[in-house]
């Protein structure tokens, strides 16, 4: 439950802090004088959106803190899945800066606005206007079944089931476009591999044979400079194995001498072996060197080829085409192995839709079974609030399976005896809406988690003794979770035992404030005559109020 709220410099308040009650509380001044905006200033705790129109002042940052007694065990493992400390002592809290950025805490751990969602909306529940159109939807209606037939357990199974469908349904039809895209494409990447394999790319070396050609056009030139090394090393008036042999010879003549003399001699000794080895092996390069036409002509067919392929897939490399030659083999693969591949993704896919529909089927029976106990309830309920006669069917019709089963529901409903129930935007008045939705709330509440409820003018539409029975159905509420009740009723007013809080206006100083009052049993007396007679109750009002007060 709430034990205390706190908002500073938001909208027109610049600072309130109320403690409410563990029971009924409620909220009552006039219009516009700020009740909404302490709603609203809620809904941001729960994680709702905000901007900087909010702040009261604009140079200041806008706080909302709640604390909350946390009694229910089961909201526990809620934190520990979002990795939070558990402190039954719980302060949620947010903050909006001038610069637009918000930050949300919890326990003063920082979260982020799903966290904050996942815990605040398990201890709060606000009713608002928008929740009566949200009556009309399928969603919620089969939401509504389904909290009070308690199905988390079975709908976990079922979505746990669907989720694997929905991969598995991907997966084929994925496929399925991968093949349709292949075929189109298959004859041409089918020419494409073939001339890629013909080409024999794995045994080609580009370098290589470009080496190779650039050696056969220039043979000549290179005999000839061959020629010249050789002339140079052994032919000329001066050449360097002549000129080794004498200095090797020299050098031999004087190593008795000194042993530096002769280590000298044998490394001019191994150079003059190196020479010799290098003239035996420019000898045999001039031998063979000669222009051999077939050699050039192949290997210049196999360079022309390359390069030939290569501009057509616009690549400048051999280990390039070597890649589209391996998607172009994956791609034709594709297409040869499809109809056994699709075939397994297929059957996988018809397997878990058959689990799903027994799934789903657990989930079809126990909102059947459901169905007519919640009709019946809110028959009773709907009987209570001033319909007296009701009519309430709840039509579970089957739909293709989706995520929330494969089920959909209407509420029909006629408040007036003749006519036939029809969905609820056809046939429900605004004070038949809220009636039907306060009913509905009562129904959950012994269902769910939530200790504490908000309802925003739940009692719109009605006046007088349906207003009476309306106001009793909250005190009962009230006995098992925390309400707040923000009203302009005087009969919802009156609810015997609820703290009174009185919004008004402060045009004290130079801008309008908002500030909220804790009624004493006077002061209530007063707030509930002036609802009925005016700002200037008659003694019939005030009597009025009394007896309002003394009825519950």
């Amino acid at each position: 439950m709430l034990s205390n709220l706190l908002i500073k410099n938001y909208v027109l308040i610049e600072n309130l802090e109320i403690q409410p009650s563990e029971s009924l509380n409620i909220i009552t001044g006039e219009t516009g004088a700020g009740k909404s905006i302490i709603l609203g200033a809620l809904g941001l705790l729960l994680g709702n959106r905000a901007d900087t129109k909010i702040l009261f002042h604009q140079n200041e940052k806008c706080i909302i803190e709640g604390e909350f007694k946390i009694e229910n065990p089961e909201i526990r493992p809620i934190f520990e899945q979002e990795d939070l400390d558990f402190d039954p002592n719980c302060t949620i809290r947010r903050e909006i800066s001038p610069n637009g950025k918000t930050r949300a805490f919890i326990n003063d751990t920082p979260v982020n606005l799903p966290t904050l969602k996942n815990i605040a909306n398990r201890l709060v529940d606000i009713h608002s206007q928008h929740d009566t159109l949200l009556l009309e939807t399928n969603e919620f209606q089969l939401k509504i079944v389904d909290i009070y037939a308690q199905n988390q357990q079975i709908y976990q199974a079922y979505l746990l089931v669907y989720r694997q469908f929905l991969t598995a349904e991907r997966e084929y039809e994925k496929l399925k476009k991968e093949i349709a895209d292949y075929l189109q494409e298959f004859d041409y990447n089918h020419y494409l591999l073939d001339e890629l394999l013909k080409a024999n790319l794995d045994s080609l070396d580009q370098d290589d044979l470009e080496e190779q050609l650039s050696m056969l056009e220039n043979v000549e030139n290179i005999k000839v400079q061959i020629n010249a090394v050789l002339y140079q090393l052994t032919q000329s008036e001066y050449s360097a194995e002549e000129s080794l042999r004498q200095a090797k010879n020299t050098l031999n003549s004087i190593t008795s001498f000194s042993k530096t003399y002769e280590s000298l001699g044998e490394r001019l000794g191994s150079v003059f072996i190196e020479i010799r080895d290098i003239i035996s092996e420019l000898e045999s390069e001039e031998e063979g060197l000669y222009f051999d036409g077939e050699k050039f002509q192949y290997v210049q067919n196999q360079l022309d080829a390359l390069y030939k392929l290569q501009k057509k897939h616009n690549v400048e490399s051999l280990a390039e085409l070597r890649k589209i030659q391996a998607d172009l083999q994956i791609k034709v693969e594709k297409v040869s192995n499809s109809d056994m591949e699709l075939e397994e993704l297929r059957l996988k896919k018809e397997k878990i839709y058959s689990e799903l529909l027994l799934e789903a089927q657990k989930l079809t029976d126990s909102r059947q079974q459901t169905i007519p106990i919640i009709e019946q309830e809110l028959d009773r309920l709907l009987r209570f609030v001033g319909i007296p006669e009701p009519q309430l069917c709840l039509q579970l019709t089957a739909v293709k399976p989706e995520l929330s089963g494969a089920d959909q529901v209407k509420f029909l409903f006629s408040a007036n005896r003749g006519i036939a129930p029809q969905e609820l935007k056809n046939v429900a008045s605004g004070g038949e809406f809220a009636r039907l939705m306060l009913c509905i709330k009562r129904i959950l509440a012994g269902k769910t988690a939530l200790p504490t409820i908000i309802f925003d003018e739940i009692d719109t539409g009605i006046s007088g003794e349906i207003a009476i029975k309306v106001g009793k159905l909250l005190h009962e509420m009230s006995k098992e979770h925390q309400l707040l009740i923000i009203s302009h009723l005087p009969q919802t007013a009156s609810i015997n035992g609820a703290s009174h809080y009185f919004v008004y206006k402060d045009n004290s100083t130079g801008r309008t404030i908002s500030r909220v009052k804790k009624l004493s049993k006077d002061e209530r007396v007063s707030e509930i005559a002036q609802m009925i007679g005016g700002h200037n109750p008659s003694n019939t009002a005030m009597k009025s109020a009394k007896e309002l007060l003394e009825m519950y």
